[in-house]
């Protein structure tokens, strides 16, 4: 089984603006910007429709990185990780 640290609190956000290289917060999953139920939706659900294609097999989940300073926004993919 997978995780997304991200989604479970585990960690925050590593990732530098592109534009002004401040940090980046976390804006969540971007299924959770679909629709008002879209936060609902299991994981493995959402990774098929999250735009990136085999996300679920490659253990990876997208998520909104907004810069802190300039507010600008981008997809970020994390990677997950495996429970043992």
């Amino acid at each position: 089984m997978y995780i997304c640290y991200l989604c479970n609190g585990l960690e925050k956000m590593e990732h530098r603006c592109p534009v002004c290289d401040a940090h980046m917060l976390d804006g969540g999953k971007v299924v959770d910007y679909y629709d008002d139920y879209a936060p609902y939706i299991e994981i493995n659900d959402a990774q098929l429709i999250d735009g990136i294609p085999n996300s679920s097999s490659l253990h990876q989940c997208v998520h909104v990185g907004v810069c802190s300073a300039c507010n600008y926004s981008e997809e970020v993919v994390i990677h997950e990780h495996e429970l043992t």
